[in-house]
């Protein structure tokens, strides 16, 4: 088994080449340390512990400062264990989003959001009594039972708090994986709010399968550069070239100049 430990970002779409869409989840993945490795021989079982998320030193105890350096890293925030995991790892390694493939079917779990206290309605997904105003029973939990055991049986199905518990979701399928930018795209949905801790491994049941990878589309922006044009003639060509301009300019501007000394000239002798 493999896993890594992420925080969830949020949903959004996207449309593979067959014009499908995918609603999916992004899943921000940041390089995960190897802070322990646990045996059998030492600790009973096999396990890794990964952790992720910098935490500041003045606000670790000496105890996680002192754990963090055998693995020659600083504090972290979250820790978790990955048992029977695949493939070996040393003290100090790094693991990230490449641990995935596209296609690859995951488990997610994650906390689910908290709801606070609600009713049977809501937390049991139980019906309503009648709305009109002489029936007196609209949203109660209802009977609690016989009266022989004279105490609530345990299991029963009353008010209370709902949600903020450890869920998970299986067989999700792996749709994109960024190395480059650290996140990864699940499909579907995955428990938990936005910016919380979730781990993603490889799903029980689908343990080794895989779908066919999705092709998705890329949206890249055009970028317009506008062209210099720039001429190889030498510096001596273009004085040359300037001076001809300047030249031509003045014969063009003597040319009327004289055109009108022969017109007078010509209005005198008339004149005479």
């Amino acid at each position: 088994m493999k896993g890594i430990l992420g925080r969830k970002v949020g949903m959004t779409q996207v449309f593979t080449k067959d014009g499908k869409l995918i609603p999916v989840t992004v899943v921000s993945v940041e390089p995960n340390v190897i802070t322990q490795i646990k045996t059998v021989e030492n600790d009973g079982y096999n396990a890794i512990q990964l952790a992720t998320v910098e935490k500041k030193v003045k606000n670790a105890s000496k105890a996680s400062i002192g754990h963090a350096k055998k693995a020659n890293t600083t504090p972290k925030r979250y820790l978790k264990e990955i048992r029977d995991y695949e493939g070996t790892y040393n003290l100090g390694d790094t693991i990230s989003a490449d641990i995935f493939t596209v296609g690859e079917y995951v488990d997610v779990t994650g906390t689910s959001k908290g709801k606070g206290t609600e009713g049977v309605i809501k937390r049991w997904n139980q019906s309503r009594g009648p709305m009109a105003h002489g029936s007196r029973y609209h949203r109660r939990p209802g009977s609690l039972g016989t009266m022989l055991p004279m105490h609530v049986l345990k299991g029963k199905k009353l008010p209370g708090h709902m949600g903020g518990e450890t869920t998970t979701i299986q067989n999700l399928e792996i749709i994109e994986v960024n190395v480059a930018e650290n996140y990864i795209l699940v499909s579907g949905n995955i428990p938990g709010a936005k910016k919380s801790l979730v781990l993603i491994k490889s799903a029980i049941k689908k343990n080794g399968s895989s779908a066919e990878p999705k092709e998705v589309l890329t949206y890249e922006a055009e970028t317009v550069v506008d062209e210099v044009v720039e001429s190889n003639e030498p510096a001596e060509e273009k004085e040359v070239e300037a001076q001809e301009e300047v030249e031509t300019s003045t014969e063009a501007e003597e040319q009327p100049a004289e055109e009108v000394a022969e017109a007078t000239e010509e209005n005198q002798g008339e004149s005479n």
